[in-house]
């Protein structure tokens, strides 16, 4: 949009017609003041400005809006029929003006320096669009560079623990060895076994992640019978975990056509959350539900639950809840797996939380696989 201010009627009236013909959109003002009112209420591209003016002269207006930022980036040509003299010509130019043309105005000229401007303009503007683009960019880069090193911190201490778990028990092990202590023997090797198994689990997250980041994480899909599967772990993890009643409500038993190893993986992460985020509670509920071609299933928990604000963001790729990243470990990896093991299956992955009351957290897969 072009702004044309000139007292003079039959000036704004010829302007207007030439640029319009050729394409402008055009806005026009009799007065300085007239000019600044709407300079405050809409953005220009360039304003095209009569010096000699009643009021306030083209220079006192040029002057004023260089103080707008709504026309911080507006250039500003100025018409006068006085003859162009060296003091003229810098007062226009410290008065914002970028450039200067006598009247009578050579139209052709005029034109020229018109579609000059406009195309500085529509240059100036890629150019910023370009600069905010980076600087984006460059804060992501900022931001995954910041969360890497995060990464690498909770990864190194993640595994550390378990690790210096090992060697202390070890050493455990070997005092009630030389002593023929067999109960205590077995007791602290089946504590070496937990540490291992930790281990086993943190090195398999920071596989599975490496392999989704390179998009090999292979699926073998194959019908098989879920309810029978899931039994079958719920017995074992049962078993390791006899603190809490693991309560199954079933409602499915269709086969399934999916990974079976991999389904048993988030089943596996639900479960061992809940109890690692209800320390205090007795019970957790397992429920299968049958929705025609899709399967449901839930964890639900009685635990230290969560805010909306983390349950949009607990399946983000390393995103731990700084509350609770002291109090229980984890790498902020394995919710982001088993959503992309979901997601794969064709399915979609959820949570549903109350602070303080506890959290449910949810699939449901297409019986029949969508892979080819």
């Amino acid at each position: 949009m072009i702004l044309i201010v000139d007292d003079a009627p039959e000036n704004i009236i010829s302007l207007k017609k030439v640029l319009e013909k050729n394409g402008f959109e055009v806005d026009t003002a009799t007065s300085g003041e007239e000019a600044l009112k709407k300079i405050l209420n809409r953005s220009y591209v360039l304003i095209i400005l009569d010096v000699q003016m009643p009021g306030m002269d083209g220079f006192e207006v040029a002057e004023t809006i260089s103080g707008f930022s709504r026309a911080k980036e507006t250039a500003i040509i100025f018409l006068s029929a006085a003859s162009a003299n060296v003091n003229l010509i810098t007062r226009g130019y410290s008065s914002g003006g970028l450039d200067y043309i006598s009247k009578p105005v050579d139209m052709n000229i005029l034109l020229l320096k018109v579609k000059t401007f406009y195309r500085i303009y529509e240059q100036s503007r890629a150019l910023n669009e370009m600069q905010k683009a980076l600087r984006a960019e460059i804060e992501f880069r900022k931001e995954a560079e910041r969360k890497k090193d995060e990464f690498i911190s909770i990864a190194s201490h993640e595994l550390k623990t378990p690790m210096t778990s090992i060697k202390g028990y070890i050493q455990l092990l070997e005092r009630s060895i030389k002593k023929q202590d067999h109960d205590t023997s077995l007791q602290r090797l089946e504590k070496v076994q937990n540490q291992i198994e930790k281990l086993n689990l943190l090195i398999a997250d920071l596989l599975d992640i490496s392999k989704i980041e390179s998009g090999k994480l292979k699926f073998h899909i194959q019908s098989f019978n879920f309810a029978t599967m899931l039994e079958n772990l719920l017995e074992v993890m049962q078993q390791s975990n006899n603190q809490v009643k693991i309560r199954y409500i079933p409602g499915f038993t269709k086969e399934v056509e999916g990974d079976e190893m991999r389904l048993e993986q988030v089943i596996v992460n639900f479960i061992s959350n809940a109890i690692k985020y209800a320390p205090d509670a007795t019970e957790l509920i397992v429920r299968t539900e049958d929705q025609g071609d899709v399967l449901r299933f839930s964890v639900q928990d009685f635990g230290i639950g969560m805010s909306h604000e983390h349950t949009q963001r607990i399946f983000d790729k390393f995103y731990r809840i700084e509350e609770t990243s002291e109090r229980f470990q984890g790498l902020g990896i394995g919710l982001y797996i088993c959503q992309e093991i979901i997601e794969r299956h064709g399915g979609k992955i959820g949570v549903v939380s109350t602070l303080g009351e506890g959290s449910t957290f949810f699939f449901t897969i297409p019986i029949h696989s969508q892979e080819n």
